[in-house]
């Protein structure tokens, strides 16, 4: 790729990013666009719409940008949890990365690059016709002594990196322990979900669950709710909900036609009242959902899983910790999540039926990543003019406007992968959902690791080894000659590479604080729906989106620091831009669904581990390619330590994102020996963890004598 290519693709891009900064500084004062850019605000009373004009709405103002900066963490912590925390660390650990490595690689390997002779000498009098590969280690000679720069580089920003992983992990679990120690008492800190329960015959799941915990924890168990099979139920329930949602906005509208022929298309028949026809429905479907959950209150309609509540933490860690029976494949326990994060549908499915669903993912897994060479491919030929006139000669003539080969070049090879990529977390969540998780924060950690190792594949290794599916793979069964094939290849694409983050970081940036599709829902839905009518949603962040985004680029900027170095100022961009805007999203826009308390932390650190062992191969690959083997053989021990490090971190620090210790546990037990709101809280704890299908529900207008439902013994509790 030309330098003019890149400068093109930079001035498209930059121009996209101040557009959007514009017009959401002068959109965002708009009360219509209030549910667009401040729906957390506007949900927690913090906004009140005025209707009267004021000339400075259309000003743009930098207001906001002065909030997100001086927003502290303990402010972000109290109002998002410990996992926005988590992720705004994650932004600002690669800020310290690619400082560091920025002021090593652009004030000491790029000019040591571009005075090698290996390609050509960079020509300032027309440096846009220049290409890129002369500000990379591809320009140095092969045993040119500038070699040990690179070399004494990897080694500095290795140990660098390693240090700040060490102080992160550190930190965050410290964190994670101080923020459990300062909550106050949640229902899932007491409580385990229990599954694979043996039932004898003649009696029920309740039933088995009561007799064992009473004889094996009577000190300490209180109470249980079973599982039930809800699925029908919940169908019926959701068509409650729209049709309530209908007649309200009838109701709503003056306007709106109250009155319908009962025959075919609304032509024939004698004319209904349309009030009076979905009311008479929704009391209908009320009755279904009350005689629905008496049915499910029926043994047969029990999952042989349930949620056991305790008196204490520490008598629920216990019961999470140690085998429950002589047979591992019974009473099966794990951690219980929060109420809101149950992921209900999950306890429909048999045991058989999640097995054969984690064999279906991960087939289909590995067939979507076949399939997404095919864009990659076509992605790489953009960027190739000569294979394009090959390919297509009809675009000779246009291809020759040096303006539009480099909009094809630059910018359309990366934007076309990128709107590929955003296909992929929905298809991946949906992925996760039927692999068995029993929580939307487990659905979504998944999520995570499957979009980060996908992109990996997909746009790194798929990008670096243009060429045939088999070729591909044929690299990876050979081992040995991995680092050389690295070498040689992953240099060659700096320039796409460099294009990618500024398209795909930089944009994607800004239409994040910009919320286009909402923006575009909210000005179409608007001239037929009443605002005050609607419920305002608001939206939680999708980690498995873009946590995966910013430890991609973290991959490319560690691989590329030393082979590429020019990449590394628009890295920083990219990671200034995100640590205003999203500390922006959570003030006003993200509200937390559910709280992880940092357990997403472990995927990133992996991630950057793995990625300084990949630069590790790709080093010594260069090295030895550049005829300098004794740098190529002193790389060697790099990864090793690399990994060994890594084992260290996980023994030290793993242990506390998986469960709290006993200490901490003890602490807060004795904490709550003199709290009277106790006994309050385990009143409420016996029927917390209760599908939201077996509650009461009354949206018909004649609803008040079915506000109970049939099913009355969804829970038990043990005194």
């Amino acid at each position: 790729m030309l330098v003019s290519a890149l400068v093109t693709s930079l001035a498209i891009n930059s121009g996209l990013c101040i557009l959007f900064f514009t017009l959401y500084s002068i959109l965002r004062k708009q009360p219509s666009n209030s549910e667009v850019y401040i729906p957390r605000v506007l949900a927690e009373g913090g906004y009140k719409k005025s209707s009267n004009f004021n000339l400075e709405r259309l000003i743009p103002s930098p207001d906001w940008l002065r909030r997100a900066w001086r927003l502290s963490e303990d402010d972000l912590l109290a109002a998002s949890g410990l996992d926005a925390v988590v992720f705004m660390r994650l932004i600002n650990f690669s800020l310290r990365v690619f400082l560091f490595a920025g002021v090593i690689g652009v004030f000491v390997m790029l000019p040591v690059n571009c005075s090698g002779d290996a390609l050509e000498y960079v020509d300032f009098t027309d440096l846009s016709n220049n290409s890129l590969d002369v500000f990379s280690i591809s320009n140095v000679s092969s045993g040119s002594s500038t070699l040990w720069i690179h070399f004494t580089a990897v080694y500095l920003v290795t140990i660098f990196i390693c240090c700040l992983l060490y102080y992160e992990y550190r930190y965050i679990s410290e964190k994670r322990t101080s923020y459990f120690l300062a909550s106050k008492p949640q229902p899932h800190q007491f409580t385990i979900l229990v599954r694979s329960i043996p039932v004898p015959v003649g009696s029920s799941v309740s039933d088995s669950v009561e007799r064992f915990f009473s004889e094996y924890h009577p000190s300490t168990y209180l109470s249980h709710s079973v599982v039930r099979r809800t699925n029908k139920l919940q169908n019926l329930i959701n068509d409650a909900k729209k049709l309530y949602s209908r007649l309200v906005h009838l109701q709503s509208d003056p306007n709106k036609q109250k009155y319908k022929r009962s025959g075919t298309f609304g032509l024939f028949g004698p004319k209904v009242n349309l009030v009076d026809q979905y009311e008479k429905k929704l009391e209908d479907i009320e009755e279904n959902v009350r005689l629905g959950q008496s049915e499910v209150s029926l043994a047969g309609e029990e999952v042989r899983a349930a949620f056991v509540s305790f008196k204490s933490r520490y008598g629920a860690a216990i019961a999470f910790h140690l085998q429950q029976s002589t047979n591992p494949t019974r009473w099966v326990t794990e951690l219980a999540p929060e109420p809101q994060d149950v992921y209900w549908p999950f306890f429909s499915s048999s045991f058989f039926r999640r097995w054969i669903s984690k064999l279906v993912v991960i087939i289909a897994c590995i067939l979507l990543t076949i399939l997404f060479l095919i864009p990659v491919v076509l992605v790489q030929g953009l960027t190739n003019l000569t294979q394009l006139e090959v390919y297509f000669p009809f675009l000779t003539s246009i291809l020759t406007i040096t303006f539009v080969s480099e909009v094809v070049t630059g910018y359309l090879p990366s934007l076309i992968l990128l709107l590929f990529l955003k296909a992929v977390p929905p298809v991946m969540e949906g992925f996760s959902s039927i692999q068995g998780y029993i929580s939307f924060s487990a659905i979504q950690k998944s999520a995570c690791s499957k979009v980060l190792w996908f992109t990996v594949w997909n746009v790194f290794f798929a990008t670096v080894f243009s060429g045939s599916v088999f070729y591909k793979i044929s690299i990876f069964l050979d081992p040995k000659n991995i680092p050389a094939k690295l070498a040689s290849a992953v240099p060659a694409q700096a320039s796409f590479f460099i294009a990618y983050v500024v398209t795909s970081g930089w944009t994607s940036t800004s239409t994040e604080l910009f919320r286009i599709i909402p923006l575009l829902w909210s000005l179409m839905k608007r001239p037929f729906t009443d605002s005050k009518d609607d419920e305002l949603e608001v939206p939680a962040i999708n980690y498995h989106v873009h946590i995966p985004r910013v430890l991609f680029f973290v991959l490319l900027g560690i691989t590329y620091f030393f082979l590429a170095p020019l990449i590394l100022p628009f890295l920083l961009a990219y990671l200034c831009l995100g640590y205003i805007v999203y500390r922006n999203q959570f003030i006003n826009v993200y509200a937390p669904r559910y709280e992880t308390a940092g357990k997403f932390w472990p995927i990133a650190h992996n991630s950057v581990i793995f990625s300084l062992v990949l630069m590790h191969a790709i080093a010594v690959g260069v090295f030895t390619l550049k005829s300098v083997p004794v740098a190529s053989t002193l790389t060697f021990p790099l990864p090793v330590f690399t990994l060994l490090f890594n084992e260290y971190c996980r023994k030290r620090f793993l242990p506390n994102f998986i469960a709290y210790p006993a200490e901490s546990l003890l602490k807060k037990d004795r904490q709550d020996e003199n709290d009277p709101t106790m006994p309050e809280f385990y009143t409420k704890l016996i029927g917390t963890y209760q599908d939201p299908a077996l509650m009461p529900i009354n949206f018909s207008a004649n609803g008040d004598r079915i506000r109970s439902p049939l099913l009355s013994a969804s829970s038990s509790s043990h005194s």
